[in-house]
């Protein structure tokens, strides 16, 4: 089991940033790839970003390319999404998951986060 703790979400206006946070804990020893989802009121959870367990590989959703990025820091068991260039549209519930697949991370993940708010003001 894998247990994935969200933080850094708030409120900031357009054009700022905010960098989330994910620990994970538990059985966090066999690779295993992450990533982001959201989730904004009255629409269905979307893929925001994954990373492979090593780091080498990334994908991203076409909405947030150049504007977000997602990075890991294995040591520290935490995956990170750095969000620049907010706008309204960004403003929705965000969702830490992990999977041992690097495919199915980015559609029915095994493991989810709680999900943290960011809201983004015009």
């Amino acid at each position: 089991q894998v247990q994935l703790v969200e933080s850094g979400g708030g409120l900031v206006q357009a054009g700022g940033s905010l960098r989330l946070s994910c620990a994970a804990s538990g059985r966090t020893f066999s690779p295993y790839a992450m990533g982001w989802f959201r989730q904004a009121p009255g629409k269905e959870r979307e893929f925001v970003a994954t990373i492979s367990w090593s780091g080498s590989m990334t994908r991203y959703a076409d909405s947030v390319k150049g504007r977000f990025t997602i990075s890991r820091d294995n040591a520290k068991n935490t995956v990170y999404l750095q969000m620049n260039s907010l706008k309204p549209e960004d403003t929705a519930v965000y969702y830490c998951a992990a999977d041992g697949d690097y495919v199915r991370v980015t559609t029915t993940p095994t493991y989810w986060g709680q999900g943290t708010q960011v809201t983004v003001s015009s």
